[in-house]
């Protein structure tokens, strides 16, 4: 199983440029299913879960065709399809249900396994299959699998999230397409992703507007258009640079990505003591001598602080002067990192959805283990800023969503090596 090796601390120095975003290509894949003729998707990200999702596709009978690089894929539909999301696909990651919507939408069956993905918490599908139900799907749960199905199309309806919820947004509006009449969602997640899902629907044909912060209206179409795009960059990859080169007092230029998107994040750096310069679509950011606490942060959805830049942060906070607090108000079982970070000789305590980081840590390299995507990459950058070397095992969760980090480090000044 391969392994990091990290000999610290460095600091990192260059550019580096943004990959496409993940968290927005997994959902325009899972839609293309909707599509009677071919679609091309661009700047994809060489990760894990991308693969994942186009077996996926594969599987239930789409025609997958990858350029070289393996960022530019070409999908169309063949004759006969099957309708088993297997578990053997699906459970490796969350976005495995996002086929179920545009399933039924198109064809009105599907068998398709409940998600997997990393353990920090329950995420319930519930909000998914309410949302469905109300559309016309009718379905029921046997040995972890979601048989379902609707009687014709889908019928437009007036749907409100009880909470805020990513996935459930994106399956819904995926739905709603080719629905018959107008569907109204409210209390929708509005993630820049979610923006650039509905972006690539209507380049298709599809009906869709924003009404106010958290209203989606889409009137539904009998079938979407051949249609060619390319994928936003990844804010938490950029998110994820910005966060080293803060710790590192480090002078680094972000490129291929729009700083007005994570401009709740870079607040927050400014608030450290970062001096950040921006640009149509780079970053230049440089790390302070000293790195200044934060009295709290708190993750919300977008447009507010976002939970997959938490243990990051909290990497960051460990090296500030003075008490920080992080409250984690997304998922409950997010602070599974810190367990190692205390291994490195972090002073954090737990009390229920809070995190009491005490300031002013000098990190000593020791061996670790990765719990999940984003704290995987949290250790690499605590490793990146210990005295001496630090092993991270389980590094498979961190290749499911950064492509090749450990090259992109390498060439900002990180020592680091895989190790197969």
């Amino acid at each position: 199983m391969d392994k990091f090796l990290v000999n610290g601390p460095c600091r990192v120095k260059g550019y580096v440029n943004i990959q496409g975003s993940k968290n927005a290509a997994l959902p325009i894949l899972a839609s293309t299913i909707l599509f009677d003729k071919p679609v091309i998707i661009k700047n994809l990200p060489r990760v894990k879960d991308i693969d994942t999702m186009l077996n996926l596709l594969k599987s239930l009978g789409l025609k997958i065709q990858l350029s070289d690089n393996k960022r530019t894929v070409r999908i169309l539909r063949k004759k006969k399809l099957k309708f088993l999301a297997p578990y053997s696909l699906v459970k490796t990651m969350r976005a495995g249900i996002l086929v179920l919507g545009p399933m039924i939408s198109k064809y009105h069956k599907s068998i398709t396994s409940l998600p997997g993905g990393c353990l920090i918490g329950a995420r319930p599908v519930n909000y998914h299959l309410n949302a469905l139900k109300k559309l016309g799907m009718k379905y029921e749960i046997k040995k972890g699998y979601i048989h379902a199905s609707s009687k014709g199309k889908l019928k437009g309806t007036k749907i409100k999230f009880p909470k805020i919820s990513v996935g459930a947004t994106e399956n819904s509006i995926i739905a709603a397409c080719l629905a018959k009449g107008e569907t109204i969602l409210k209390n929708c997640a509005i993630e820049p992703e979610i923006k650039d899902l509905t972006n690539f629907l209507r380049s298709g044909g599809a009906k869709i507007n924003w009404v106010g912060k958290r209203t989606c209206r889409i009137i539904g179409v009998n079938s979407l258009s051949e249609t060619n795009y390319s994928v936003m960059g990844d804010r938490i990859e950029t998110g994820t640079f910005c966060v080293a080169a803060t710790i590192s007092k480090g002078d680094l230029k972000i490129k291929n990505f729009d700083p007005k998107i994570i401009k709740t994040e870079i607040d927050f750096l400014k608030k450290t003591g970062a001096k950040i310069k921006t640009s149509k679509d780079e970053i230049h950011i440089r790390g302070p001598k000293n790195i200044k606490n934060i009295s709290n942060i708190t993750t919300k959805e977008y447009p507010s602080f976002p939970t997959d830049l938490q243990a990051q942060f909290m990497v960051l906070l460990c090296k500030a002067k003075g008490r920080s607090v992080i409250t984690e108000s997304i998922f409950e079982n997010r602070f599974m990192h810190v367990g190692e970070l205390r291994r490195l000789g972090a002073k954090i305590s737990i009390k229920e959805n809070k995190a009491v980081i005490e300031g002013g840590t000098q990190f000593v390299g020791a061996e670790l283990m990765s719990s999940d995507l984003r704290a995987s990459v949290a250790l690499v950058l605590a490793a990146m800023v210990s005295n001496g070397k630090s092993t991270i095992n389980r590094i498979y969760h961190l290749d499911r969503g950064y492509e090749n980090i450990e090259k992109k480090l390498q060439k900002i000044g990180v020592k680091i090596k895989r190790l197969t």
